[in-house]
C-alpha cells in the first residue's frame, strides 16, 4: 500500500505542475523519483569470441571505456542517481568495473549504483529467462525503492541521451509506457523493431524486423526503431510484470511480449532520440553488437570531427580511471620512427619505432620497432612484437603478437588462424594465439 500511495501522491504533484521540457525544476523532480534498471546480463553472441569470457556491456570501447559506461553516464548526466545493474552472463569483469568506476555516489543522499545479479529470488529453479523476467525477479527491490517511474535501459549500446527530457515527454503525454527510438532510414530498418506512430507520437503498431518498414507521419523515408529503452509508470509496470509472469506462453521479454500487449490496450508513446545539446538534431546511437559495427564505431572516433564527442565537458562519459603514465612515442630514425596519425592513443601506450595510422590504442598497449598498424582496434595490455603488419583488425585484450606476424593481408590465412567478420575485419584473441585466457 505504501508504494501505491507514494506513486499516487507524486502523480497528483505532476498533474498540478506539468510545464515544459525546458523547466529544470520539473525535470529534476522527475529524475529524482525515477529508478533506472540497466539490463547488463546478455551474452552478446554476435561479437563471437570477444564475449567468450565477458558480458557484452563489459567489452572495452573508445580507448578507455566499457560499453556500459555510456548508459550509466547518461543516467548521472540526466540527474538519475538511483540505478540498478542487472547481471548474469560471465559478469566477473563487469562487476569489478562497476565496483571500481561507479562507487562515488553518495549513499547518504539516496544515490547508488546497485548490482543485481541473478539470484533466483522468485523461482529457485530458474535464472533470468528474459528482460521482463529479469525485472520481475527483482520486484521486491523495486517496491522497496518506491519510485514513481522505472527507466529500463540496455547496457550494450553506445549513445548519449538526456533521459530527463524523455521523462518530461512521458508525463506530458500522459503515457503509461514510453519507448526510446532512434530515427533510421526506412531501407535500414529491417533489422530493428519498428514503431508506427500517429501524429501525436502515440504508438499504434509494433513490427519486429519488418520486410517493408513503414515511415513516420510526414516523413515516409524515416522509420522509428526501438532502442530497448523504456519508461514505465512504476505501479503500472509491476501490474504488467505480475500478469506476464503467470503467462505460460510468454517469453517474458519486453520487446516480444510486454510492449506489444501494452500497445493494444494502454497508452504507449514513442520518444525519438535527440542530441543532448541541440534538441532539433537527431542524437548519436550505435549498436555495437557485431564485430564489424564494433570496429567501425571505434574507428569513427578518429575522424577530425567525430559524431560522438568524447571531449564534451558538459556531457562527460565517466569510467574507472586507471593510473597510467602518459603515452610515449620513441625513436626518430628513417626506418624506425615511432608515431601515430589520425589515431586515438590511451595512457600507458608505447609506440617504439612503429607506425600507427587510423587506429585506436587502448591502455598499456606496446608496439615494437618496425611494426605497422593500420585501421586497427587494439585493446588493453596488448603487446605487438617487432616487424608485424596488422591491418583492419581487432586485437583483444592481453594478446601477445609474435615478431613478424602478418594480419589482415591474406584473407585465407586469416580465416584459418583467427575469426574474420562478414565485413573482412579480423578478430584475434589470446586463445587463437595459443595463449592462456585471462579475465577481461
Amino acid at each position: 500500500m505504501k508504494f501505491e500511495h507514494h506513486a499516487a501522491s507524486l502523480g497528483s504533484f505532476i498533474e498540478e505542475t506539468v510545464q515544459s521540457n525546458s523547466d529544470p525544476r520539473f525535470v529534476s523532480r522527475l529524475t529524482k523519483s525515477t529508478l533506472a534498471l540497466v539490463m547488463a546480463g546478455g551474452r552478446g553472441s554476435r561479437l563471437g569470441p570477444m564475449t567468450q569470457w565477458r558480458a557484452k556491456p563489459a567489452v572495452p570501447i573508445a580507448g578507455k571505456f566499457r560499453i556500459i559506461d555510456f548508459s550509466l553516464s547518461n543516467c548521472i548526466n540526466s540527474g538519475i542517481r538511483r540505478i540498478g545493474v542487472l547481471t548474469q552472463y560471465k559478469s566477473h569483469s563487469l562487476i569489478q568495473h562497476v565496483q571500481k568506476a561507479w562507487n562515488f555516489l553518495g549513499g547518504e543522499f539516496g544515490e547508488f549504483v546497485e548490482l543485481l545479479p541473478a539470484q533466483q529470488r522468485i523461482d529457485e529453479n530458474s535464472w533470468y529467462m528474459g528482460t521482463a523476467d529479469a525485472v520481475y525477479q527483482n520486484i521486491d527491490i523495486i517496491r522497496a525503492h518506491e519510485p514513481s517511474h522505472v527507466l529500463i535501459l540496455a547496457g550494450d549500446h553506445v549513445y548519449k541521451m538526456d533521459y530527463g527530457r524523455m521523462l518530461a515527454h512521458h508525463v506530458e503525454k500522459g503515457a503509461q509506457i514510453s519507448v526510446g527510438c532512434v530515427e533510421v532510414p526506412v531501407e535500414e530498418a529491417t533489422g530493428f523493431g519498428v514503431m508506427q506512430v500517429d501524429s501525436d507520437s502515440r504508438v499504434v503498431k509494433f513490427a519486429e524486423k519488418p520486410k517493408n518498414p513503414e515511415g513516420m507521419p510526414g516523413r515516409p523515408d524515416t522509420a522509428l526503431a526501438s532502442m530497448g529503452i523504456y519508461i514505465f509508470d512504476a505501479a503500472y509496470l509491476l501490474e504488467l510484470l505480475t500478469r506476464d509472469a503467470g503467462a505460460t506462453m510468454s517469453s517474458h521479454d519486453f520487446g516480444h511480449d510486454i510492449i506489444p500487449h501494452a500497445i493494444k490496450n494502454d497508452k504507449v508513446y514513442a520518444y525519438a532520440l535527440r542530441d543532448v545539446h541541440e534538441p532539433d538534431k537527431a542524437g548519436y546511437w550505435r549498436d555495437v553488437g557485431t564485430i564489424d559495427a564494433y570496429w567501425k564505431a571505434n574507428l569513427e572516433l578518429c575522424d577530425v570531427v567525430p559524431e560522438l564527442n568524447l571531449y564534451d565537458e558538459d556531457w562527460p562519459i565517466w569510467t574507472h580511471q586507471k593510473q597510467t603514465p602518459p603515452a610515449k612515442f620513441v625513436f626518430d630514425e628513417e626506418d624506425m620512427r615511432g608515431y601515430a596519425v589520425s589515431s586515438m592513443v590511451s595512457g600507458g601506450a608505447i609506440v617504439s619505432g612503429a607506425k600507427v595510422k587510423n587506429s585506436v590504442l587502448f591502455t598499456n598497449v606496446v608496439i615494437e620497432r618496425g611494426s605497422v598498424v593500420e585501421e586497427a582496434v587494439v585493446l588493453p595490455k596488448v603487446k605487438i612484437g617487432p616487424d608485424c603488419k596488422i591491418r583492419k583488425a581487432v586485437i583483444d585484450e592481453g594478446c601477445v603478437i609474435p615478431a613478424g606476424t602478418v594480419i589482415g593481408y591474406d584473407a585465407e590465412a586469416d580465416r584459418k588462424a583467427y575469426t574474420m567478420s562478414s565485413g573482412g575485419v579480423v578478430l584475434v584473441t589470446p586463445e587463437m594465439l595459443g595463449q592462456p585466457h585471462m579475465v577481461r
